[in-house]
């Protein structure tokens, strides 16, 4: 087969990227054109994507994209983070840039909704996650502001699907993406409309859903004429990022774990049905769509974000640090000091990392790092025993305990995090591939367009095109011992 060229965009909180995927029917390689910063905007006390900017940068990568290899393009994809949202009006155009995740409008989320709809009946009805930035709640928020916003609305398109709609004119719903609303239905395999009439969220403005893989329609031809392309069919991956990630996880047979790391710690199993019981609930796992028919039963908690955000305030100190010096400062520090619960509250969107560290440490009786490298050593082993925390719980929510845990994305290059884990975990994990996400992108373009026949088949092309690192765990007494203390401080003993 003559090889096949996709774009993939994959965005991330931090930065996006523009991705040639380059597919000659056995094996995938991967070329970045283009990069670019990504972040919120303050304006007015309100945080927002800066959407606008964001969809410049994605046409220069498409411009970069026909430079290297020509016109003709095989397909674009484009996957982002989950949860936030544009609103389009009755003339098509974008009602304002949508708001960032980490903004201050769902403060008391979700409690506010359990006063109309009980926290039961909403896992009841969707299986995921409570999670305070969840599109049903900054809805929810917009309606007990009387946003006019929602009075105007047309149609509610997720970050991924409003790109999509920007590249091609086609507005829809893809499954990954609308699943980390909080107000899909995955028994019903709809929106979840009766739950949204009793929170007065108009259900009206949701659009159809669609599967990974779906051709969309052909790049419109403004963009054409602007970045050089021919009619290149845009289709949807799996668009929530983890769900692409998911996708190129390289496993073989069954009871295997993943961890998609990093801004973000995606930790979980991949499911043929959506697990929605007791004791889902009662450890707050969700149930995200995945591809192939699957559901992603996984617990979403904090990431690198930790270390983005010190390393960044120590920039701004005149003190920077590259990631991998800082691993390697982790690495010498003295281990099993002081622990945070990576998911406190006061690490969402501190003004300054380093210190809501020590100050989370002192106010818990512990001692106060004060070195870049204890507060990094801090923050990994932390994560490493917040993982275990979950696949514990997640173990005893299936019933079956993982075999192995495959970390893919930006953290499995982070060797040090990745032997804490499997030191935590007492398990063996398998770094990579780092590119999981574009990669996943890529495979399922190449799944719509008919080149790949099934998951399986696209996870041995993974196996066969990148390189991966076993790490078996060691000093497991004392990474035991460490657990026991680290539940303490959490309060989870």
């Amino acid at each position: 087969m003559a090889t096949k060229n996709f774009l993939a965009y994959d965005l991330g909180a931090e930065s996006g990227r523009a991705v040639i995927g380059r597919f000659d029917g056995s094996k995938l390689d991967l070329e970045e054109v283009h990069r670019f910063p990504n972040g919120g905007v303050e304006i007015l006390g309100t945080v927002h994507w800066d959407i606008p900017r964001v969809f410049q940068a994605m046409k220069d990568g498409l411009a970069k994209a026909v430079a290297k290899i020509g016109p003709e393009l095989d397909g674009i994809g484009c996957d982002t983070w989950g949860v936030d949202f544009g609103l389009i009006g009755r003339d098509g155009a974008l009602l304002g840039n949508p708001v960032h995740y980490r903004d201050k409008r769902t403060d008391g989320y979700p409690d506010a909704a359990f006063e109309t709809v009980p926290r039961e009946e909403i896992f009841e009805r969707t299986g995921i996650q409570f999670m305070k930035f969840n599109t049903l709640y900054q809805l929810l928020a917009m309606v007990r502001d009387r946003s006019p916003l929602l009075d105007v609305a047309e149609t509610l398109l997720m970050m991924p699907d409003l790109l999509d709609y920007f590249l091609c004119g086609r507005k829809a719903a893809e499954f990954t993406e609308a699943t980390t609303t909080q107000f899909y239905d995955p028994r019903a395999g709809d929106w979840a409309k009766g739950m949204l009439k009793k929170l007065k969220i108009p259900a009206r403005i949701l659009p159809s859903i669609i599967q990974p893989g779906t051709v969309l329609d052909h790049v419109l031809p403004a963009i054409r004429r602007e970045t050089g392309c021919g009619a290149v069919p845009v289709i949807a991956p799996a668009t929530h990022d983890t769900g692409s990630a998911v996708a190129a996880v390289p496993a073989k047979g069954e009871r295997w774990a993943y961890i998609s790391s990093g801004t973000w710690s995606l930790v979980g199993a991949e499911i043929r049905e959506p697990k929605i019981d007791a004791k889902a609930q009662q450890y707050n796992f969700t149930n995200e769509g995945g591809v192939g028919g699957t559901f992603r039963f996984l617990k979403n908690n904090m990431g690198l974000w930790l270390i983005q955000e010190c390393r960044r305030r120590w920039e701004r100190d005149g003190r920077g640090v590259s990631y991998e010096d800082l691993a390697g400062l982790a690495a010498e520090a003295p281990g099993f000091v002081s622990f945070i619960d990576p998911d406190d509250p006061s690490f969402l969107a501190p003004d300054d990392m380093p210190q809501a560290i020590r100050a989370y440490c002192e106010r818990t009786g512990q001692p106060v790092p004060e070195k870049r490298g204890d507060i990094a050593r801090c923050a990994f082993e932390s994560l490493a025993l917040k993982y275990r925390v979950i696949v514990d719980s997640m173990s005893d929510a299936l019933g079956w305990r993982p075999t192995v845990v495959h970390v893919v994305g930006g953290g499995s290059r982070n060797r040090v995090l990745c032997q804490f884990t499997a030191d935590s975990l007492r398990l063996p994990v398998v770094g990579g591939p780092a590119e999981a996400t574009a990669i996943g992108n890529v495979l399922m373009q190449a799944v719509g367009c008919g080149l790949i026949r099934s998951i399986a088949e696209a996870r041995a092309i993974v196996r066969s095109s990148f390189q991966t690192i076993t790490y078996e765990p060691e000093s497991q007494d004392a990474w035991q011992q460490a657990y026991e203390r680290f539940r303490e401080v959490i309060g989870c003993a």
